[in-house]
């Protein structure tokens, strides 16, 4: 799965990607809403091989991981996935991460795009949600900027890195985008 966007190529991981995934994972500010801690490079290693298998939904709890590439520099710049949370409720998840190197300039919010056209008109689903920490506001605004609505604010529901967290849910549906 090859797509170009204005700005951007998202396609699938290979091996040759992990210095630039490094480059990102290996940052505290990368990692402060993540479950890991900043990755070192044989992590990175493992993260990019799984990554590299999770080209389709074929079946429910399936990812597909796509590399963020800068078209005009080839580098890999972060990574959007779609997992296929429910099949019975045609729903997937949609997650983000971009070096913060690149960020600010709409470039997240561009792939992301393509993630949920990709979800609603290539693989048929009816909902995709997003998740993000209760502090995360920066993807808080994005995922409303992509029109999903925020439908729960669990208050203290996750326990990440020690720490009892808020979570907020958002949430489209295909006909929102009618």
């Amino acid at each position: 799965m090859l797509i170009r966007t204005e700005r951007l190529l998202l396609r699938p991981f290979t091996a040759t990607d992990v210095d630039d995934v490094w480059s990102y994972q290996r940052e505290p500010a990368v990692a402060r809403f993540m479950r890991w801690e900043p990755r070192d490079r044989a992590e990175v290693v493992a993260v990019v091989d799984q990554m590299a298998g999770e080209i389709t939904l074929a079946a429910e709890g399936d990812c597909l991981s796509l590399a963020v590439v800068e078209a005009s520099g080839g580098r890999v710049i972060g990574h959007v996935e779609l997992v296929w949370v429910s099949r019975a409720d045609s729903t997937g998840e949609i997650g983000f991460i971009l070096d913060p190197r690149y960020q600010g300039r709409g470039l997240a919010a561009e792939a992301a795009r393509e993630m949920l056209r990709l979800g609603f008109e290539h693989f048929g689903l009816r909902r995709i949600i997003g998740r993000c920490a209760g502090g995360n506001t920066a993807s808080a605004a994005l995922l409303r900027r992509l029109g999903l609505r925020q439908e729960a604010h669990f208050v203290q529901s996750r326990l990440r890195k020690g720490v009892w967290e808020d979570e907020l849910v958002f949430a489209v549906l295909r006909t929102d985008n009618d």
